[in-house]
C-alpha cells in the first residue's frame, strides 16, 4: 500500500520517542512490533491515550506490576485493531531484562491479520429523501469496498444527522447501527436505519417560562421566516443570537409539531442574565493626563434590549456626565438605535470646549461572532459648544459660541478575515457630515473622511499591513469651524511617536496645534507572530493642512516598534515610537497601549 515506508519511519521515530521517555523513568522500555503496515495514525494515537504502560512508566513496579500492565496494553491494542477492521488481529507481549541492568525491555507484538472491508452499506428508508438520498449518503461517507473503521463509521453518522437537519428534517429518525461481520469472507454488512420523515416548515414561536423577549422580538432576532424549511443551523444561529444580546444565560429550544401539517412551530424557553454593570477605570495618556471614569448600565431598562448608560468622567483634560440608550436589535437582526444626551468640558492644547450634546442615530452594526461585509450609520446631532482657541491674526485668546447641527453617515466594508486580527483581505469605510453652523451668522459646510487598510501575508507567520487615511473640510475657511470639529492628527491611533493631536499647523504666540481642513494620514506595519507573541517594526507618515484638499508635502514621519500579545479576544498592543522630523515640543519617544491591532 502506498505510504507505508513514510509509516514505517513514523513509527520508528515513535518508538525511538517512547523509548527515551520511559528511561527517564528508569523502569521499562516499550516497543510495537507488527504494525509497519497498518499505516494510520490515528491508531497508534489512541494507543498512547490507552497504554497503562505508557501512563504508568514513571512509577517504580516490579516484574508481577509490568506483566499486568503489559496484558493490560495487549487488550487494548486488540480491541482498538479490531476497531480499525482487523478482526483476527492478535497480540502477545514478553518483557526481556537487560543483561547487567535492571531496565526491562516490554515488547508488544501484532499480527493484524487481514483487514475486513465493507461488502454492503445500506441505510434502509433514505430514498424517503428524494432528490436528497444523494446528499445524505454522500454526508454520511462510508461505501462499499472501504475498510470497516468504527472511527469512520461513528463520524459518518453524526455527519448523517447533522445533515438530515441542515436539509429540514427535523423529525427524522436515525435508528440503530448494525454491523454484522462474515469471519469466513472477511467482509461486513452495515445497516443503518433511516427515516427523514418529510422537511417542515417553520411556523411560529412561543414563549415558554419567564418573558425575557415577545414573540414578536424572537421574530426579529431570528434569521427564520414563517413557511421557509426549518433546519438545524438556523436554530442554531437563533441560539448564539439570543446568548449575543448578553440578556440571556441559557437557551432552550425545542421543536413542536402541529398535527396533520408539516409546521413547526419552536418552543423557546429563556434563563435571565445579570442586567446591571457598574465599571471604572482610570489611567494616564502623554496627551491626555489622568482620566478616570466610572459607569452604571441596565442593559434591559427599556424592553426589549433597551441599555441605559449613565457614565461620568473626572480627568485632568476632561470632564464629562452623559447618559445614552442602545437599542439593540431594532426593528431588525443587528440593527441598533441609538440616543445620547452629554455634557461635556475638555481642555486639550488645541482649544477648550464647554459643550452640551443631543443625538440619535441607527446603525448596522458588526461583531465578532457575525463579521459583517457592509455596515452603515445615519445620525442627527445637535450641538452647543463654547470654545477658546487662539485668533492667528492678532494672536489673542478668545471664547466663542458655536450651535451645530450636523446629519453625519457612514457607509464601511470588510473584506478582511478577523475583525481584531486581520492578516488577510482590506477594508474601506467613508464617513461624510453636512454641518450647518451658528456663530455671528449662519453658514454651512461638510466633513468627509475616507479610510482604507489592506493585510496581506508573506510569509508564514509575517503579514504586512497597510493603511491610508484622507479628510477634507470644505465649505467655509478653517477660522469660522468650531476648533472641536476641525482635523488632528498625531497620536496611537493616527501618526505614532507624536503626541496627541500635535501634528499640523500651530498658532505663533503659545505654539498650540489649532487644527485644519484636511489631513493625510499613511501607515506600514510588518506583524510577525511568534507563538502568542508578535514584534510590528511600524512606520507612519501624516499631517494637517489648511487648504480643503489633502496633501502629501511636508509629512511628518514616526517610526517605531511595537509587542502584541494575542489573546482569545483579541491582541493587547504596546507600541513605542520617536518621531524623524521632530519640531519643537514633540516627544522623543510615545508610548501606547491598547486592545486590537493600530488598524
Amino acid at each position: 500500500m502506498a505510504g507505508h515506508g513514510a509509516d514505517r519511519r513514523d513509527h520508528s521515530r515513535r518508538s525511538r520517542h517512547q523509548h527515551r521517555r520511559c528511561r527517564r523513568g528508569a523502569i521499562y522500555t516499550l516497543r510495537l512490533e507488527g504494525l509497519d503496515g497498518i499505516g494510520d495514525q490515528g491508531l497508534l494515537e489512541q494507543f498512547d491515550q490507552l497504554s497503562t504502560l505508557q501512563a504508568n512508566s514513571d512509577d517504580p513496579a516490579n516484574a508481577a506490576q509490568i506483566d499486568r500492565r503489559a496484558r493490560e496494553d495487549s487488550q487494548a491494542l486488540t480491541e482498538l485493531l479490531r476497531a480499525y477492521g482487523f478482526y483476527d488481529a492478535e497480540v502477545t507481549s514478553r518483557a526481556e531484562a537487560a543483561a547487567g541492568s535492571n531496565a526491562v525491555q516490554v515488547t508488544l507484538e501484532a499480527q493484524p491479520g487481514e483487514q475486513y472491508r465493507f461488502a454492503e452499506v445500506r441505510l434502509p428508508g433514505v430514498e424517503g429523501a428524494g432528490e436528497q438520498e444523494a446528499a445524505l449518503r454522500r454526508a454520511f461517507g462510508v461505501d462499499p469496498n472501504e475498510p470497516v473503521n468504527a472511527v469512520a463509521v461513528t463520524a459518518g453518522e453524526a455527519a448523517l444527522r447533522a445533515e438530515l437537519g441542515r436539509l429540514g428534517y427535523a423529525f427524522a429518525d436515525v435508528g440503530t447501527l448494525d454491523v454484522a461481520v462474515d469471519h469466513a469472507t472477511r467482509t461486513a454488512t452495515l445497516v443503518l436505519p433511516v427515516q427523514p420523515n418529510g422537511t417542515r416548515e417553520f411556523g411560529r414561536f412561543i414563549v415558554e417560562g419567564r418573558e425575557l423577549f415577545s414573540e414578536n422580538h424572537l421574530e426579529t432576532v431570528s434569521r427564520l421566516d414563517a413557511g421557509e424549511t426549518l433546519s438545524t443551523p438556523m436554530i442554531d444561529d437563533l441560539r448564539r443570537a439570543l446568548i449575543a444580546t448578553g440578556l440571556v444565560s441559557t437557551v432552550n429550544i425545542r421543536p413542536v409539531a402541529r398535527a396533520g401539517t408539516r409546521v413547526v412551530d419552536l418552543a423557546v424557553a429563556l434563563e435571565p442574565a445579570p442586567t446591571r454593570t457598574i465599571a471604572g477605570e482610570a489611567g494616564y495618556g502623554t496627551g491626555e493626563g489622568v482620566r478616570l471614569e466610572l459607569s452604571w448600565e441596565h442593559r434591559n431598562l427599556i424592553r426589549p434590549e433597551g441599555a441605559v448608560r449613565f457614565r461620568g468622567v473626572a480627568g485632568t483634560e476632561e470632564q464629562l456626565v452623559a447618559a445614552t440608550l442602545r437599542r439593540n436589535n431594532f426593528r431588525k437582526r443587528d440593527q441598533v438605535l441609538t440616543a445620547q444626551i452629554a455634557a461635556s468640558h475638555i481642555d486639550r492644547d488645541a482649544y477648550d470646549a464647554r459643550t452640551f450634546l443631543l443625538g440619535a442615530g441607527i446603525e448596522r452594526q458588526t461583531n465578532i461572532i457575525w463579521q459583517k461585509r457592509w455596515t452603515w450609520s445615519v445620525g442627527a446631532d445637535l450641538i452647543a459648544t463654547d470654545e477658546r482657541d487662539v485668533n492667528i491674526e492678532s494672536g489673542m485668546s478668545r471664547r466663542r459660541t458655536f450651535f451645530i447641527a450636523a446629519l453625519p453617515g457612514t457607509l464601511s466594508y470588510d473584506g478582511s478575515d478577523d475583525l481584531l486580527d486581520p492578516t488577510r483581505g482590506f477594508r474601506l469605510s467613508g464617513r461624510f457630515s453636512p454641518e450647518a453652523s451658528l456663530q455671528s451668522g449662519a453658514f454651512g459646510y461638510s466633513r468627509a473622511q475616507i479610510d482604507g487598510s489592506f493585510y496581506q501575508p508573506v510569509a508564514g507567520n509575517v503579514v504586512v499591513a497597510g493603511r491610508v487615511r484622507l479628510g477634507t473640510i470644505f465649505g467655509v475657511d478653517r477660522d469660522r469651524i468650531a476648533p472641536s470639529r476641525r482635523f488632528y492628527a498625531g497620536g496611537g491611533g493616527s501618526v505614532r511617536g507624536y503626541g496627541f493631536q500635535r501634528l499640523g499647523p500651530r498658532d505663533p504666540v503659545f505654539d498650540d496645534p489649532i487644527g485644519g481642513r484636511s489631513l493625510t494620514e499613511f501607515a506600514l506595519e510588518a506583524r510577525v507572530r511568534i507563538g502568542n507573541f508578535g514584534i510590528v517594526p511600524f512606520i507612519d507618515a501624516g499631517n494637517i493642512y489648511t487648504s480643503p484638499l489633502p496633501k502629501i508635502d511636508d509629512l511628518r514621519f514616526g517610526a517605531g516598534l511595537g509587542v502584541r500579545y494575542h489573546t482569545r479576544f483579541g491582541p493587547i498592543r504596546v507600541d513605542v515610537g520617536t518621531p524623524l522630523n521632530r519640531r519643537s515640543g514633540d516627544p522623543r519617544i510615545s508610548v501606547y497601549v491598547s486592545l486590537g491591532q493600530a488598524f
